[in-house]
């Protein structure tokens, strides 16, 4: 029996599959909240930042109370780009249309690079994100090389960010100054990805 308990329609997720760490990262298109194309590869010589992102999901709420905006600002300033995707499908409760999103992120007071649709889904299964809010870091060479939770207590308590190790800002911090991650991959946590075509 697990130590802590997690509300329903929340579980916790093996780390990614499809997108393996140390191989190229899966490329794609997406459409930001304004309906611009943003492209993945088009970010080659930056390392990247791909957050799952719900604002229906408890535990995404918990860290956009201040502690997303703060990691977001902090890097996007030293060259990263940062990009926030939502995998949720149009008919879920949950679902946000583009300008609802946008709103909802500029709300917050986000520091995002862009804000991406992923209505079908696609590009979540992709990389095998299952959760919100799923992490993902790109190097600037385009190779996969975290994949995981934001950080290592899992719950949707807001007092437990200061008390974790945030593997994001960790990993971002070695990238930056040129070291091996010493966590690639970690344990997610957050609320089941609501995608179109496949069971969460």
């Amino acid at each position: 029996m697990s130590a802590f308990a997690l509300p329903a329609g929340v579980f916790t997720a093996a780390s990614a599959q499809a997108a393996s760490i140390g191989q190229p990262a899966p490329d794609f298109t997406l459409n930001d909240t304004a309906g611009k194309a943003v492209k993945l590869s088009d970010f080659r010589g930056k390392p990247v930042v791909l957050e799952w992102n719900n604002p229906g999901c408890p535990f995404v709420r918990k860290h956009y109370n201040g502690n997303f905006q703060a990691l977001q600002k902090e890097f996007t300033g030293k060259g990263v780009v940062w990009l926030a995707i939502n995998s949720t499908r149009d008919d879920s409760p949950d679902y946000l249309s583009p300008a609802q999103l946008g709103r909802w992120m500029s709300d917050k007071g986000a520091a995002t690079s862009a804000t991406l649709m992923d209505e079908d889904g696609k590009v979540g299964q992709a990389y095998s994100a299952r959760v919100t809010p799923h992490m993902y870091i790109v190097n600037a060479q385009g190779v996969l090389v975290y994949a995981g939770a934001i950080d290592s207590i899992p719950s949707a308590r807001e007092a437990d960010i200061a008390k974790a190790t945030n593997y994001v800002r960790q990993g971002l911090g070695e990238l930056l100054a040129g070291k091996p991650l010493s966590t690639a991959t970690s344990q997610p946590y957050g609320c089941s990805i609501k995608y179109k075509s496949a069971a969460a």
